[in-house]
């Protein structure tokens, strides 16, 4: 057999295969936002109301992912841009197999967000900005990491010794003070499931 000659990506299923089998296109759907803005709260509900509309999703976020391929990283600038780094190549294979991918990382540059949508595609990169305001993460702070940085326990903390950078352009921004995570979940819904709607 001659098959050994050619690289494996040309022997595998392509993209088209997979997301004929899943019956979605894949994409990836990159929510950036402050610590405590509920980026994750409302990914748990994408991905719940997602599986039942029979899609499957995927989510990667700051725990899952530091407690495994990126165990070895710390919170320097050239570990967080590594952080990124890794998560949009994992996001990318996910992509491309057909997943609706749904990252939740602060991310909290432009640059670091370019960095990752050149990685995964433009084509597949949706930047999803969720907007809540610092007093009212302050005010949730679930884990104590505001008090902490407040106080010059944590250092480098995004939104109060480091900056944020608000996309200027996001695919869509959900302001989440006043509203529902119902809300927030179904205002996502109803932006991603015409873009994996397969014609």
């Amino acid at each position: 057999m001659a098959d050994h000659i050619h690289p494996l990506h040309e022997r595998l299923l392509g993209r088209p295969a997979k997301e004929a089998l899943l019956g979605q296109r894949g994409l990836c759907i990159w929510m950036t936002g402050l610590s405590g803005s509920g980026k994750s709260t409302i990914a748990i509900g994408l991905e719940r109301a997602l599986h039942e509309t029979g899609r499957y999703a995927v989510v990667l976020d700051g725990d899952n992912v530091r407690a495994g391929i990126n165990s070895n990283l710390g919170f320097s600038d050239a570990d967080r841009t590594e952080n990124i780094r890794r998560i949009a190549e994992v996001a990318k294979l996910f992509v491309q197999n057909g997943a609706v991918v749904i990252c939740c990382f602060v991310s909290p540059t432009i640059a670091i967000r370019e960095q990752a949508k050149a990685i995964i595609g433009a084509e597949d990169f949706h930047e999803v900005f969720i907007d809540t305001p610092l007093e009212e993460c302050e005010r949730r702070d679930v884990k104590g990491l505001y008090a902490k940085a407040r106080a010059g326990v944590v250092k480098d903390f995004t939104g109060i010794s480091a900056p944020f950078e608000a996309p200027t352009s996001p695919a869509i921004r959900i302001a989440t003070k006043g509203s529902s995570e119902a809300d927030s979940t179904s205002e996502l819904l109803k932006y991603i499931l015409p873009r994996i709607a397969r014609n």
